[in-house]
């Protein structure tokens, strides 16, 4: 009978020694952290300009005021978020598709998806929702919708797909030829290749910049408001407008932040993962071969 594996005396020291220089590391950075904050606070709320900016900008009346409407703004943009997202993410893989297909009978498609992403990719957000929001209903066709909410979001699938698509293609192409001939010599089709072999490896390589666009999406989906859509970002403009206060705008501010920043966070935990996996994998590799 084998006995489970205990690490030795010296191994335990190690440890002890490494959990001490990082308790330590810690409380460095946390006192380092809290004096750096302390000093920056009482640097900026004992200015000459304080009060007028608190006045301004920090009113806890006018935040408490405007919360109402800015929260349901915000459950627009949430919304929208999601809703978009999930399109962009959509079409952006059909056009990524689209423009890894190999043979000359698809050349057509290749120059139109390869149009149509430098076309959305190369033409600003504003801009984009301006044509569609505007230009669509002028029109005046029938069965098109004329919900500025609609077109609004119709512009972001628009733009954010193209960006999505660029990014599906390179985790397409970062799949190495050899597992797509594997696949083909073991008689699945081309379809069958990409939806069980490339497709799987391409989307976990490239969930970080996924991630990123999407963190993207929820900020600029605060740009519907130039179309008339009451979203966060208008609440807070038509509650600055009423007072000429500027609070609304950070607590609208804040709203989208406690919302990106988790976001970014889970971005860079998944980018920090990603590349341990591969550093790993690269270190299996080497000791194989």
């Amino acid at each position: 009978m084998t006995t489970a594996w205990e690490p030795s005396e010296r191994e335990r020291a190690r440890r002890r020694l490494r959990r001490r220089a990082r308790l330590r590391a810690g409380v460095i950075a946390a006192v380092s952290t809290v004096a750096v904050a302390v000093a920056v606070g009482v640097g900026i709320t004992h200015t000459s300009g304080w009060p007028r900016v608190r006045q301004r900008f920090f009113s806890w009346s006018e935040i408490a005021a405007a919360w109402p409407a800015a929260r349901t703004g915000m459950v627009v943009n949430l919304e929208l978020f999601v809703v978009c997202g999930a399109a962009a993410g959509a079409l952006g893989l059909l056009v990524a598709l689209a423009r890894t297909l190999t043979g000359p009978v698809f050349l057509p498609v290749r120059l139109l998806a390869a149009a149509y992403t430098d076309l959305f990719r190369g033409l600003p957000v504003i801009l984009v929702l301006y044509l569609v929001g505007f230009g669509v209903p002028a029109l005046r066709l029938r069965g098109l919708p004329t919900d500025p909410l609609v077109l609004g979001g119709a512009a972001l699938v628009l733009t954010y797909a193209a960006y999505v698509a660029e990014v599906f293609r390179a985790g397409i192409e970062s799949v190495h030829p050899s597992q797509v001939a594997a696949a083909r010599s073991l008689g699945l089709t081309h379809a069958q290749t990409m939806r069980r072999v490339v497709l799987p490896q391409a989307v976990r390589r490239v969930t970080p910049p996924l991630l990123n666009d999407a963190i993207s999406l929820q900020k600029d989906s605060s740009l519907v408001s130039v179309l008339g859509v009451v979203d966060a970002v208008r609440a807070a403009q038509i509650a600055t407008s009423a007072h000429f206060n500027y609070s609304p705008y950070v607590l609208a501010g804040l709203m989208f932040l406690a919302i990106t920043v988790p976001l970014t966070r889970v971005t860079d935990h998944l980018a920090a993962r990603s590349a341990r996996r591969r550093g790993a994998a690269g270190i299996t590799a080497g000791s194989v071969r």
